[in-house]
């Protein structure tokens, strides 16, 4: 009887390992609306891997390029604990947060660099706040970089886009836009765009670089106008419930597997640059403007910020406040 015990104890033993090794595993299913071949995605592949080296027990399930459907979808699969880390537009994150349309109010900041600074400075802890209100984990901000104007006619000046069709998201920034410079407003989804543009009914519309070459919407509407007018961001966040369980190890391993902001940013811009550069080979016509040119569309948007602000509600002063604040300090500090 004495040696059945003892023969026993290792078994026993090893249940009791695998047992522990079996509650450590955890499942990760990852959503975003990615296109692929883009360096935005190769920093989704970049994380993964990162994530499983870090968390051997960790099974990481990627549904990035739009297999859960709309961003909406994805926000509802946030809510439901059916996505746990996910890829949010700023327009989507303000069905949830309506100040966030604010960031893509026109010409709210002057350039990158500016931009770099109030969001890195001002605006993260802000919208940890905010997020965590909603049930969900600020993990890092994701650029999809400024939008400029396409076209299947030249849009060089705000007066040629006077009566264009041009589309429109559901985002305040993107109708109060088209508004201002006297556009024939065509509300629509992203999935929508090329099929339009080829159909007709739609002429223009904005969008990044990153969202318009290599989409199809570069073959209908060659003609790009570099606008720079409202600067492209989102967000990756975690369901905070998933988060908060989590220990202080896995949360360090996945929060520092998304590619640091300063490397993801730089990234990106080089293959916008890139992609511009080789622009003619595609067949784009890319129009630079000069800096008075640009102070027109600057002109004839003005007021939509402020317009936004009262139309959204809640802490949008807050967070004008804060840009504000953010532009002075950047100018002392760089300008000086």
């Amino acid at each position: 009887m004495k040696n059945k015990v003892l023969i026993l104890f290792p078994f026993l033993f090893l249940i009791s390992c695998g047992s522990e090794e079996q509650s450590n595993t955890f499942e990760m299913t990852v959503g975003g609306t990615g296109v692929p071949n883009t360096i935005g995605t190769q920093h989704f592949s970049e994380f993964k891997q990162s994530v499983e080296e870090g968390l051997p027990n960790a099974k990481v399930k990627m549904l990035v390029f739009g297999q859960l459907g709309s961003e909406e979808n994805i926000v509802s699969g946030l809510r439901r604990d059916r996505v746990q880390f996910a890829n949010l537009s700023a327009i989507i994150t303000s069905t949830l947060i309506p100040e966030t349309a604010l960031l893509y109010a026109p010409f709210l900041f002057n350039d990158e660099k500016e931009a770099d600074f109030i969001f890195d400075n001002y605006l993260t802890d802000f919208y940890k706040e905010l997020l965590a209100e909603k049930g969900l984990e600020f993990i890092a901000w994701s650029e999809i970089g400024f939008h400029n104007i396409y076209g299947k006619e030249p849009i060089i000046l705000p007066k040629d886009a006077i009566g264009k069709r041009y589309r429109v998201s559901a985002s305040l920034s993107s109708r109060y836009f088209a508004e201002a410079i006297g556009a024939d407003l065509i509300p629509m989804g992203y999935g929508e765009i090329v099929q339009s543009l080829q159909t007709g009914l739609i002429e223009a519309g904005d969008n990044s670089i990153a969202l318009y070459v290599k989409t199809g919407k570069e073959q209908e509407a060659p003609h790009y106008t570099l606008t720079r007018h409202s600067l492209g961001m989102s967000l990756m966040v975690a369901r905070k419930a998933w988060w908060d369980k989590l220990s202080k190890e896995e949360q360090k391993v996945i929060a520092e597997a998304w590619p640091k902001v300063s490397i993801a940013r730089k990234e990106l811009r080089a293959e916008a640059k890139e992609d511009l550069g080789n622009a003619e080979k595609m067949g784009i016509i890319v129009h630079t403007l000069k800096s008075e040119q640009r102070a027109l569309w600057k002109q004839a948007s003005q007021g939509q910020t402020e317009r936004m602000a009262e139309t959204i509600g809640g802490r949008s002063q807050d967070l004008l406040n804060l840009i504000k604040q953010g532009k002075t300090e950047y100018q002392i500090q760089f300008t000086e």
